[in-house]
Parts: C-alpha cells; structure tokens; sequence
C-alpha cells in the first residue's frame, strides 16, 4: 500500500526581511514525501489500515529533513505539517497523515506520549516537562493539481501561543501530486520570524507547559 516515488527537500537561510541582519539565520525546512494513493479513483470506506502504515514513513522523513537543516534537535523551536492530494484523490486521504506525521517529529523532539492512544482518540496526558513537543502539530491540506503549492503553518513546539513564532512555509513538489498521488509534508524551524516584534509569548517565556502556554 506504501509506494514512494520521489523525496523533496527544501532548506533555507533566512538573514534579514530588509532590516538589520541577524546574528544567527533562521533556519527553514520542509520535506516531501511522493506517494501512491491506493485510494484514488474509488471511495473507501475503511482508510485507516493506511496510517498505521504510514508510521515510518513519517519517522523516516522527519530524520531526513533534522540532517538536511543540518541543526540539532535541540535547535527546533516550530513545527508544522501537510498533505496535497491529487484530483482522483479526495482530502480525507490527506488527513491519514495527522498522527503518522505529527507524531514523527514529536517523538523525535523528545516527546514521550502514547501514539497508539491518541489514534484510538483518547485524550492524550501532558507531562508537564519542557522541551519535549508537548503542542500540537499545525496542519492543512488541500486537493491539487501537479506542481500545487501548499502553505504550511509553523508554530513553537511547545506551546501554541508564542505570537513571535507563528509562521508558514511554502512548499511544493515539481510535477506532483499526480491525480493517483499524495504528497505528505513535514516541516520545521528554528525559531522566531526573523525580526519579529509584534508581542505576546516568548518562547523563553513558556510556564504552563500544557502545549498552549
């Protein structure tokens, strides 16, 4: 059921958005990962088999995209993912990727929750530790033709609220999702918007340690 045509990385250095430069680049990346969709052309009622499939895939990418950026985790500070289906797909097939995707790169983040469970959809515990992915992972999806770009948000790993952090990036895969296609995103940051001063919750600021503040 898993078949990956092709992988797509994207990495950038951001050093200023035309005020003073910054000491250190924020760093972007985003990960793109090809796939067949075994569901296309067709309604199925019964998907689900197709997440618990898509569990090291989603591990894998999120690997691949830490040592693309080439920062440690320690460096990731925001965190977001998406899926573009193709025309004969239809957007529930992207929303297989919530727990398979999210969860990649909050474990690999140092998060310690029960994956299992949150599938099951019961009500996952916060550990109250800092510094282990405790928010949850901003989403979106659409359906697209090839070449479709998608805007994933950004938020810190955290807690939801840090305004200084609040981000997008836009990725897209040339030539893909073919209509038979999904292409599943994952996508990271190391921090604050470059030149951000609009207020709120600094990240060196988080208390609550709920996921939201």
């Amino acid at each position: 059921m898993i078949e990956i045509r092709r992988v797509f990385t994207q990495v950038e250095q951001i050093h200023h958005e035309f005020g003073p430069r910054a000491d250190t680049p924020l760093v972007r990346g985003a990960i793109g990962a090809v796939l067949t969709n075994p569901f296309a052309g067709r309604y199925e009622p019964d998907i689900l088999p197709m997440m618990t499939l898509l569990d090291p895939v989603g591990v894998e990418m999120a690997h691949k995209l830490l040592a693309a950026m080439d920062v440690s985790v320690e460096q990731i500070a925001t965190y977001g993912k998406g899926a573009i289906v193709g025309a004969a797909g239809e957007l529930e097939h992207g929303a297989l990727w919530h727990v398979p995707g999210g969860y990649a790169m909050r474990e690999l983040l140092g998060w310690k929750g029960d994956r299992a469970a949150y599938r099951a959809g019961k009500v996952e515990e916060k550990t109250g530790q800092p510094g282990n992915a405790l928010s949850i992972v901003p989403s979106t999806k659409k359906v697209g033709a090839p070449g479709a770009t998608l805007d994933v948000p950004l938020t810190n790993i955290n807690a939801s609220y840090v305004r200084g952090q609040f981000d997008a990036i836009e990725v897209r895969v040339p030539g893909a999702p073919a209509a038979d296609e999904i292409v599943f995103i994952l996508a990271m940051t190391t921090g604050y918007r470059v030149h951000a001063r609009v207020g709120g919750l600094l990240a060196e600021n988080i208390s609550k340690w709920d996921g939201l503040r």
